[in-house]
């Protein structure tokens, strides 16, 4: 019996976040990991567009500025719904435990 291994001597490991066998609401490092770069992303396009109509129209800095406090709450309120959704899933997943 030297070398053999039982099945039922490993200790039960449940799934959880980032493990196999999650959950597909389980949340991870992953799932949250390009939040930076959305917001940063947003922000940018909305500068781009915002310089690109003060170019066609002639109005200087003003929708330059728009576009970025716009481009920035746009991201912040996204940001907000996915953190609000998976806390809202993390504490249904609890509640049901």
């Amino acid at each position: 019996m030297t070398g053999e291994r039982r099945g039922d001597d490993r200790p039960k490991v449940e799934p959880g976040p980032g493990r196999p066998g999650a959950s597909p609401g389980a949340t991870s490092g992953a799932a949250f990991a390009g939040l930076g770069l959305q917001f940063a992303l947003a922000i940018v396009v909305f500068l781009y567009a915002g310089q690109w109509l003060d170019r066609r129209l002639g109005t200087g800095p003003l929708f330059l500025i728009l576009g970025v406090f716009l481009g920035a709450g746009g991201a912040f309120y996204s940001m907000y719904r996915k953190l609000m959704a998976s806390q809202k899933r993390e504490e249904e997943e609890a509640r049901r435990r």
